[in-house]
């Protein structure tokens, strides 16, 4: 121990305050444990409150708002030229985000939750270093919760170019914007910064776009993409970058074996993240990693070190806030005894495009890699009242059930609000639901979620509101 080093005995100790780590620290603090949080920023929430979920959402129902206004003539909505002011945007943001900290600072103070500022390592498996507050930490329980970071273009490019968390801060709106990655980030983004104004060009090095989507819902969104970006290049990727005479960047591309060279103001890398597993000390305590980086665990959050447990992106699974928090609260009960366990039938996903989409238990992708017999009712939107009368049309819902026992096996929702749509369909699953159940259960009118009662008749081909199958 370094002389004049301090040392802290817990009950448990949380590494990371993301949406995984406070929220343990605050479930464990509220079963009665001593909790310390461990967190290397200034402010707790972690990415996907401070350079992700939040900020990303706000610039995204920004420019939603302004499109609506644009495409509003048709309806009898007259208005003048909608333009952005940047700076008032950029504080608005912020204000949110410091909204939302500010509330979690409130709650872990409100129950008598340490934070120590600094980056942790195990020295053995009951005591941390934290560097930077020249603390010890002895603990009898640890939660692992240090998320995941961005992951930087392949090569050797020591050029100022743009993650999601500078591009979510809008240094600027650039004139053409090159974006590498057409996940479900590099999509958000390419849509809030075409929408700002930006020409957008979009670089994926798989063959389409939305890979994790069913071909089906991403479709929907890649047509509208087209009409909003300059250019899309599936299999395509970036093989050199160097700074333009112009001031900007001139890159490389590749595509098919062929390379050409266009100039950008400015490149936003998006090519996905990795866990922060690296330079924790998990040789110390003999937990190891997979080939991915990721910790693996039981459904009680518990790593191979029964009293050290793992949440969030660290762990496999989808790298989702939600997923996270989840698994921060099942870790803390069952530190304090509680049988808990991470059981759930699924984590729904969304991607905040425009419009939305959404998805939860199996979809049809996995159901014929899987050889799993299902059958499938859509409802298209176009068909639906609500959203004729607020000319949200674009998109359709699905359900997909076994055959044989009616269950719902799954749900996808691409459209208006499919992000507030899908709980319904992750409830179902997680509750053994028949198709039944939401075909009887009474959905308000007119409302966007009766979508999801018409696509349940469909799939038993008792449809209403759609033309008779032919027999």
């Amino acid at each position: 121990m370094v002389v004049g080093e301090m040392m802290l005995e817990i009950d448990v100790v949380v590494i990371g305050g993301g949406p995984g780590g406070y929220v343990a620290a605050i479930r464990a603090a509220d079963l009665g444990k001593s909790v310390i949080i461990v967190e290397e920023r200034e402010k707790l929430g972690g990415t996907c409150l401070l350079e992700g979920c939040i900020p990303s959402k706000t610039l995204i129902h920004a420019v939603s708002l302004a499109d609506e206004f644009r495409h509003s003539e048709k309806i009898g909505l007259v208005h003048g030229d909608i333009s952005f002011d940047i700076p008032k945007l950029r504080k608005w943001t912020s204000s949110v985000v410091d909204s939302l900290t500010s509330g979690i600072d409130t709650l872990v103070t409100k129950r008598n939750i340490d934070i120590v500022r600094g980056h942790a390592r195990f020295l053995d498996k009951h005591k941390l270093h934290i560097e930077g507050a020249n603390t010890r930490i002895q603990f009898k329980n640890a939660i692992i919760a240090t998320g995941s970071r961005i992951n930087e273009l392949p090569g050797d490019y020591d050029l100022p170019l743009w993650s999601s968390a500078e591009a979510l801060k809008i240094p600027e709106v650039p004139d053409k914007l090159l974006v590498v990655g057409g996940g479900y980030i590099g999509m958000e983004m390419g849509l809030v910064y075409s929408g700002l104004g930006s020409q957008v060009t979009m670089v994926e090095f798989m063959p389409s776009l939305l890979a994790g989507a069913d071909p089906d819902l991403a479709n929907v969104v890649i047509k509208k993409c087209k009409t909003r970006f300059a250019a899309i290049h599936t299999g395509s990727k970036v093989i050199g970058v160097e700074e333009s005479k112009t001031g900007g960047y001139t890159v490389e591309i590749e595509h098919d074996g062929k390379k050409f060279k266009e100039d950008f103001s400015q490149v936003l890398v998006a090519i996905g993240r990795k866990p922060n597993t690296e330079d924790i000390g998990l040789s110390k305590v003999g937990i190891t990693v997979n080939k991915r980086g990721l910790i693996e665990t039981d459904e009680m959050c518990r790593t191979s070190v029964s009293h050290i447990y793992a949440i969030g992106d660290v762990t496999p699974g989808p790298a989702l806030a939600h997923k996270a928090s989840r698994e921060g609260k099942v870790a803390a009960e069952v530190i304090a005894g509680q049988k808990s366990a991470f059981d759930n039938a699924t984590v729904p996903a969304v991607i905040f495009t425009d419009p939305e989409i959404a998805w939860t238990g199996l979809t049809e992708r996995e159901a014929e890699e899987k050889g799993i017999d299902i059958k499938v009712g859509k409802f298209p939107l176009t068909a639906l009242g609500r959203a004729r009368s607020v000319d949200k049309t674009e998109g359709f819902v699905k359900v997909i059930i076994n055959p044989e026992t009616k269950l719902i096996l799954g749900v996808g929702i691409v459209g208006a609000h499919a992000s507030e749509l899908i709980t319904e369909g992750t409830l179902a699953i997680e509750m053994g639901a028949t198709v039944e159940d939401l075909i009887v259960s009474i959905h308000p009118h007119p409302t966007f979620s009766e979508s999801i009662m018409e696509a349940a008749e469909a799939a038993t081909g008792e449809a209403i509101h759609l033309m008779p199958q032919k027999k």
